[in-house]
């Protein structure tokens, strides 16, 4: 922390006004607006930058031992709400506990006691536990909701801290390590660190930001001006170290595979106590998790602002910029990914018919697999024979189907194919044993210009589903969409992550709610994850359904707030389409 130690020095050299560095910031106009639900404006409490600094220092946990606990923790408050709640004894129009914090039977006017940073290292981790709120009397005068949005403005900050503490350690312990320097090629630590020093020197600058804000005055006034400027100013390195993510982890397997040396010294860094038993790999993801996690902490904000005020303005804004770079974070990761497996799927593809040009920029592969097809009609005398399916494989892209049957050397001849759009996927009402998990695919326009039809097996039922809301995905959800503004929607919430196997799962985070849109018999879900409209098939083992109505409807509620502005954005759009 010697760099931050420095860099705090330097800014306490700065006017408390806090202006410099900030463009387009009103602070002092900020510190005077009087939070809601108060009688009058709190009056200034400073906080001195020895203070601030006593605080860094003394939270001891590292950003991935940080995340996992407010995770857990929010799991474990959304398990309290649900099973505490009496929805027939809560009017519609009462006010839901945010996510953040348990539900209290008994209504009383004490500060909310939020437990995000809690640990044996450190004294005071919660805004309402600085010794300087403690002592200056603003708990009283402040009502409730606006300390919850004090502490989640706060937990934003000092989670900054914590990762900024992570990336330090992994650049001095890791990157800067004279053995380890010896045994890399310059190019292999290119692809293994990449623009790690650029990540890090944008947290700093960051992190100095949000301390002058503190510094300034103990009840915070806003962050999300800050989360704005820096999101649209500086937080390209995210887009330019997570697209690095593939090239990374391969170098990585490779080295571990190819240089026992750098096995061994990995080995030996990451058993020092500094690491806190955390893998090398841990701290390699840090900025992605870093960039999504940030764009969760701005929405808590966001659910707790005044509505119609300038705050959520502000916290609008932050959200959509975050989003913008979150999105192109994860395309970046796919493009790479994405380019490399249609190259390979192009290799093993011999056409029968004529050939269709399979690369293409705006194309990726949504689902691939082997299905049994049905011989002859369907009559019992069929149903007796032993050569009743054979086998057929299919590649399923986001805008054409191939059908295949493969050939030795791992080689697939493609007997048939059809547009994506012009495809219809039809459910077997009468299903004896023989025609389990069977379900008609129909080609209004195939490759020969007519319209075809398969009568295909899957191995099980989810696999029956999966393939039919994969091939006709707006007519194979049973339920609709949040964005329909459907009130009671079946949701879950993730207790265990899950990364996805196949291109139609979806990788899920602790504690990542979804709408349940499907679901199938052998323990498969199709959902939709609220905070990103993400969609994909996960096991249900992972996570818990959420009972209460009460509960699902308060976070679709927060959800549309969420999402208003880009939901106006759409109808703008869609407006203009029609016309």
């Amino acid at each position: 922390m010697e760099l931050l130690a420095a860099a705090l020095s330097a800014a306490c050299a700065l006017d408390q006004d806090g202006s410099a560095g900030q463009p387009g910031r009103n602070a002092p106009a900020a510190a005077e607006e009087t939070p809601a639900g108060t009688a009058e404006p709190p009056p200034a409490h400073p906080m001195t930058a020895d203070s601030w600094r006593n605080l860094i220092e003394h939270i001891g946990l590292l950003y991935q031992e940080y995340r996992d606990k407010s995770t857990r923790e929010e799991i474990e408050t959304r398990r309290l709400q649900d099973s505490q709640t009496d929805p027939e004894e809560t009017s519609p129009s009462e006010e839901t506990p945010s996510e953040a914090e348990p539900t209290s039977t008994t209504e009383n006017k004490a500060p909310p006691q939020i437990s995000l940073l809690r640990n044996s290292n450190s004294r005071f981790n919660l805004w309402q536990d600085l010794p300087e709120i403690q002592s200056s009397g603003v708990l009283s005068i402040l009502q409730p909701d606006e300390i919850k949005l004090q502490e989640a403005m706060f937990e934003l900050v000092t989670s900054e801290a914590s990762y900024y503490k992570s990336l330090n350690l992994l650049v001095s312990h890791f990157m800067e390590n004279e053995r380890l320097k010896k045994i890399l090629h310059p190019s292999e630590a290119h692809i293994l660190f990449s623009n790690v020093l650029d990540v890090m020197a944008v947290s700093e600058r960051f992190l100095l930001d949000l301390e002058q804000r503190v510094e300034e005055n103990i009840v915070i006034s806003d962050v999300c001006d800050i989360v704005y400027q820096h999101t649209v100013n500086h937080f390209s390195v995210y887009i330019t170290y997570v697209s690095n993510q593939t090239y990374q982890e391969r170098a990585y397997k490779q080295l571990l595979q190819d240089k026992p040396a750098f096995r061994e010294v990995i080995s030996q860094l990451e058993q020092d106590p500094k690491c806190k038993g955390l893998s090398f790999s841990s701290f390699l993801i840090l900025p992605f998790q870093r960039i999504t996690r940030l764009k969760l902490l701005v929405q808590n904000i966001l659910k707790k602002v005044e509505e119609k005020s300038d705050r959520e303005s502000t916290a609008l804004d932050a959200h959509k910029e975050l989003e913008t770079v979150v999105k192109a974070c994860n395309e970046g990761v796919r493009k790479m990914s994405r380019t490399e497996q249609m190259i390979s799927i192009q290799k093993k593809l011999e056409f029968k018919i004529k050939s269709v040009p399979i690369i293409s920029h705006s194309r990726w592969l949504l689902k691939q697999g082997e299905l049994q097809q049905m011989n002859g009609p369907k009559t019992s005398r069929t149903l007796r024979t032993k050569k009743l399916f054979r086998e057929i494989y299919l590649f399923l892209f986001n805008d054409l189907l191939v059908i295949c049957r493969q050939i030795p050397g791992d080689k697939y001849q493609v007997f048939d194919s059809a547009p994506r759009g012009l495809l219809r996927v039809e459910e077997l009402e009468d299903q004896g044993q023989s025609l389990a998990n069977v379900f008609i695919l129909r080609l209004l326009e195939n490759a020969d210009d007519r319209e075809a039809s398969y009568m295909l097996k899957a191995s099980s039922q989810s696999e029956m589903k999966r393939w039919m809301i994969s091939l006709a995905p707006n007519r194979r959800t049973k339920f609709v969409s949040f964005t329909s503004r459907l009130v009671d929607c079946p949701q879950i919430q993730c207790v265990h992550p899950y990364v996805a196997q196949q291109p139609d799962e979806l990788s899920l985070e602790l504690a990542d709610v979804l709408n349940i849109l499907d679901k199938t018999d052998d323990g498969w879900i199709f959902g939709e994850r609220l905070h990103d409209q993400e969609r994909g098939w996960f096991p249900s083992s992972i996570g818990e359904e959420i009972l209460n109505p009460k509960i699902r409807a308060q976070n679709l509620k927060e959800c549309f707030r969420v999402h208003k502005s880009d939901d106006s954005q759409r109808r703008k759009l869609g407006s203009r389409n029609r016309q």
